[in-house]
């Protein structure tokens, strides 16, 4: 079973809602994003979203653009991202990670190959928010090829409407629920209908939706509880991370309180 599965089913079970951070391979460096990624864990969280830096995150406001940014001047890659993950896998790390990427990264690395890549670093699942629907299909295919070892996960926002039943159809692990039209970071300043949006997801979704963009505290979500399985933190995460120079200690004080938040 993927990880993403045994996680949401086990948060299921327990009747908790899953925590979802967001950070980029490379920031400082790839040995401190490793020990992120192992204070995470330890500190309870229930997913780790990693961004492979692109030159054009066209989906990313200006918090992520510039940890992209940072990330490619240091030297981060494609390949450098497996390399790591591969690492942390060897290391004992379980939690599932997703890479949040964009598709021309995973294009020009070949699809077979990179499919096989992800089985063999221990990655699952994919977060690519420039690869609509009716362009998924050859992706999809090679990667549903090798089992149930890496999904891509869809997105819906607040102007797909008549389009989420398509979209959720064959959802796997989550759905990624942007909470506003635009970028990633800024305040919990969602759309105006956020609440019905999300129950229309909810309620069809053969997978759990999970809320992002903009989040900042469990306090941003608590009003939205009843429609949502779990919230994604990224650009407030990433600030977080630079503002104490990459502390481990902040970083599980964070996810522990945010959890804690969740569960009251």
């Amino acid at each position: 079973m993927n990880r993403i599965d045994e996680r949401m089913q086990l948060l299921k079970e327990k009747n908790e809602k899953a925590f979802i951070t967001y950070t980029t391979v490379d920031l400082p460096d790839y040995e401190t994003t490793k020990k992120i990624m192992h204070a995470q864990e330890e500190a309870g969280i229930d997913l780790m979203e990693i961004g492979v830096p692109f030159s054009d995150p066209v989906a990313d406001g200006p918090v992520v653009q510039a940890a992209s940014y940072k990330a490619i001047l240091n030297g981060a890659t494609l390949e450098g991202a497996f390399k790591m993950m591969k690492e942390v896998r060897e290391e004992g790390l379980t939690s599932p990670v997703a890479f949040m990427m964009y598709y021309n990264t995973v294009y020009h690395y070949g699809l077979e190959a990179f499919a096989d890549k992800c089985v063999e670093c221990g990655v699952d699942g994919l977060v690519i928010p420039d690869l609509p629907y009716e362009e998924q299909e050859e992706l999809k295919t090679i990667l549903e090829a090798r089992g149930d070892k890496v999904y891509l996960i869809q997105l819906v926002s607040p102007v797909s409407a008549d389009r989420i039943p398509m979209l959720l159809k064959d959802a796997k692990g989550f759905v990624y629920c942007v909470s506003h039209m635009g970028v990633t970071g800024g305040d919990a300043n969602f759309h105006e209908n956020i609440k019905a949006y999300l129950k229309s997801v909810h309620d069809i979704s053969p997978v759990p939706a999970c809320m992002g963009f903009g989040i900042r505290t469990a306090d941003d979500v608590k009003p939205l509880m009843d429609v949502v399985d779990g919230a994604v933190v990224g650009s407030h995460f990433l600030k977080l991370l630079e503002e104490s120079n990459y502390s481990t200690d902040a970083v599980i004080k964070y996810i522990k309180e945010f959890k804690e938040g969740l569960r009251h």
